[in-house]
């Protein structure tokens, strides 16, 4: 696969906490004058701020006093502490040891398709579930070519070797080998080479999806 810049950068690092905060409140006052039909020049005017302030607030550039706050609460006609809901929403981590991954039927599993999770989270701001799982094919397990839900789906290969349709192509898969495709296409193994396989299959999809 071609080298290719990818827009986000992963050793970024963060602003510090304060402008953090900042940031988060700008876009909390922005959003909720915008779905009260209010321009910035409305908000001003309602609360005795300049429009200039106000930009500054919007764009995370000022920390907003306690009592600008409480102007552009009564303003706004929300809590002073909706301003920081993004900011305080948590932020998880999920430590599975060794052989303890859960194992579940997970919907349209055949039979002997060991399905083991590795983790889950809740609904996250991103608006992104992801399931990861460790999948185990016996010679107990059928083979099934049309397995097909939203999102995109990783698949990396941890032992054995397996024949992976997806759509019209099928790939021989090796120990190392990974495939990542559009999960809205019919596939699944459609031969088990070497036995036992094991694969890590990552799943991704809009929260509200399946």
């Amino acid at each position: 696969m071609p080298a290719s810049k990818l827009s986000q950068d992963p050793h970024k690092v963060r602003e510090h906490q304060e402008k953090n905060l900042e940031t988060a409140i700008g876009r909390e006052v922005r959003e909720f004058r915008r779905s009260r039909k209010m321009t910035v020049a409305d908000l001003a005017a309602s609360t005795g701020l300049s429009v200039g302030m106000l930009s500054k607030i919007e764009n995370g550039m000022t920390s907003p006093s306690l009592t600008t706050l409480q102007a552009l609460s009564a303003a706004l006609s929300v809590p002073v502490t909706s301003f920081f809901r993004r900011f305080e929403e948590s932020r998880e981590a999920v430590h599975v040891k060794a052989g303890e991954a859960l194992e579940i039927e997970r919907a349209g599993t055949r039979a002997g398709h060991q399905y083991n999770l590795l983790g889950h989270l809740g609904a996250i701001s991103s608006g992104v579930m992801v399931e990861p799982y460790l999948i185990t094919l016996t010679e107990e397990s059928d083979v099934f070519e049309t397995f097909q839900h939203d999102g995109v789906e990783l698949l990396y290969v941890l032992e054995g070797e397996v024949g992976y349709r997806h759509g019209d192509q099928s790939f021989h898969l090796r120990p190392g080998d990974s495939l990542f495709f559009d999960a809205d296409a019919p596939h699944g193994p459609d031969e088990l080479i070497r036995l036992p396989v094991r694969y890590l299959s990552v799943i991704s999809y809009a929260q509200g999806g399946s």
